[in-house]
């Protein structure tokens, strides 16, 4: 079956004006003209090392015009997207690359000076250097004899690592235009580009970048390719391009919020989507107040190839006073039931367990009920509810323990904006509970052991972190959420 993605990023290449801005970068746009260009001599590459349809090429994925122009040219010529992150340390990086065993990859002059980088791309196959200006050529090793294609595979993507080491997830055309049909996204009936701007600038590398700028030049929207997210070049781009709604994660959410950003500067905005980490009801009703900007969540993850339920304007307007803190309901196209993590058996409404999604964004398509890792309920009226990680347990000495329960007692403290919780390595326990706080701006910083107490006040006492570090910053990754690997690093650090 032809898959309607790549058949509509074809049309753009072949039919858009040459001189039709598509992606706006650091102050310059390029236009359709640039950007066939750019995906002509990737194509032509691709063509001239062997690799035939379905073949996997790698991409250190950057927020860059060019890196962009590599995913049409694999996407447009049925080949497989295999991302890379440009964000891992180079030891990382290098590890990621021989793992994945790409018979070409495709990097920038930087990241292949990093130190193991270009060495372990080209001792599995071709390494292709692409200049900032869209062009490439070959920088080292050798297509092998025999590549391992990927029939039906859109993109082999990883995921963001936030409760462990990433993984590779495998993304199938279908999933990527069953996205496209559940999160409405549609190209203009009666012309092939429409006004309007988007703003990208999560990181490409993860589902929710990737999918900003695909679904956005899908239905013919130009783009604002942010490097990454900065809270002034963002606000000067709302208030340049006026678009009607943007994308921003929790944490970016609330540095809005206490820059004091006047209102006026975000005028255009009537809604903010809010994805990758559960959004407080607190902080999406101060976004609210200050700005009379509505902010909805969605629930997704990389398996399904974008978000699966989420809060609409109008679902906003109707329900969110009565509903406030759920992750919304069911996208069209999904549908969502929790059971019993013992059984398997479907739980009443009201009932927490494990939640399962049944869609054609799933893996295993819309006749399969796809196991999440998230405890969650589903009320009378449909609307869903996350509460909390069903992998994320520590057991402690054989008990149980939540982190968002100690999560939640930590930032009951007046001083503290966020909580985050992991289970340390403990010779005698197992594990146990350790935490970290970052304050709110002006705070008096408290002591460790007034937030110990705090905690012995409302849990049990196995639940009590053994140690709580007041920190400047929580570590995240790339999607803005903490990192657990990296915040254990913290501890062993002392």
């Amino acid at each position: 079956m032809e898959s309607a993605v790549r058949s509509r990023l074809a049309q753009l290449l072949r039919d858009a004006p040459d001189d039709a801005e598509a992606i706006e970068f650091e102050g310059r746009w390029w236009t359709w003209a640039a950007i066939r260009s750019a995906v002509a001599g990737i194509a032509a590459e691709l063509r001239a090392a062997g690799l035939g349809p379905a073949g996997r090429v790698g991409v250190v994925l950057e927020n860059r015009p060019e890196h962009v122009c590599a995913v049409l040219a694999i996407l447009t010529s049925d080949r497989c997207l295999v991302t890379m992150s440009p964000l891992q340390p180079p030891e990382r990086l290098a590890a990621d690359i021989g793992r994945s065993t790409v018979p070409i990859l495709i990097a920038s002059p930087d990241v292949l000076a990093r130190p193991g980088v270009q060495d372990a791309a080209a001792a599995s196959g071709l390494v292709l250097r692409l200049d900032s200006g869209g062009r490439i050529e070959r920088a080292a090793g050798a297509m092998p004899a025999e590549p391992v294609p990927s029939p039906g595979t859109a993109v082999e993507m990883l995921t963001s690592g936030t409760t462990g080491p990433p993984k590779r997830v495998r993304l199938s055309d279908r999933q990527l235009d069953a996205g496209m049909v559940s999160g409405g996204q549609a190209p203009p009936a009666d012309k092939l580009l429409r006004s309007g701007v988007s703003l990208v600038h999560t990181p490409l590398v993860h589902i929710g970048g990737l999918w900003g700028i695909l679904a956005t030049l899908y239905v013919g929207r130009r783009a604002v390719l942010f490097p990454r997210w900065v809270l002034e070049t963002w606000v000067s781009a709302i208030e340049k391009y006026r678009p009607r709604a943007s994308g921003l994660v929790p944490a970016a959410l609330r540095t809005v919020i206490d820059a004091d950003v006047p209102r006026e500067k975000l005028s255009s905005l009537k809604a903010i989507t809010s994805g990758t980490a559960p959004c407080p009801p607190e902080v999406a009703d101060k976004f609210q107040n200050m700005y009379g900007i509505r902010v909805l969540t969605t629930y997704g993850a990389t398996e399904f190839a974008g978000a699966v339920a989420g809060w609409t304007l109008p679902l906003n307007v109707e329900w969110w006073d009565r509903k406030k803190g759920s992750a919304g309901r069911a996208f069209p196209g999904a549908q969502l039931r929790v059971v019993s993590p013992d059984s398997g058996e479907e739980l009443p409404a009201g009932t927490v367990g494990i939640l399962e999604i049944r869609s054609a964004q799933a893996p295993g398509g819309a006749g399969h009920w796809q196991r999440t890792s998230d405890l969650a309920e589903i009320d009378e009226d449909g609307f869903l509810w996350i509460r909390g990680r069903a992998d994320d347990a520590i057991i402690r000495g054989g008990f149980k323990i939540h982190p968002d329960a100690v999560k939640t007692v930590l930032e009951r403290h007046p001083a503290v904006l966020e909580a985050a919780v992991a289970g340390k390595p403990d010779r005698r326990l197992g594990q146990v509970p350790v935490a970290a706080v970052e304050l709110r701006v002006g705070a008096r910083p408290p002591d460790p052991a007034e937030l110990i107490a705090l905690c012995r006040q409302h849990l049990i006492p196995y639940e009590v972190p053994t140690e709580v570090l007041v920190v400047e910053q929580l570590p995240r990754g790339p999607s803005m959420k903490v990192s657990r690997p990296d915040l254990l690093d913290l501890f062993a650090a002392g």
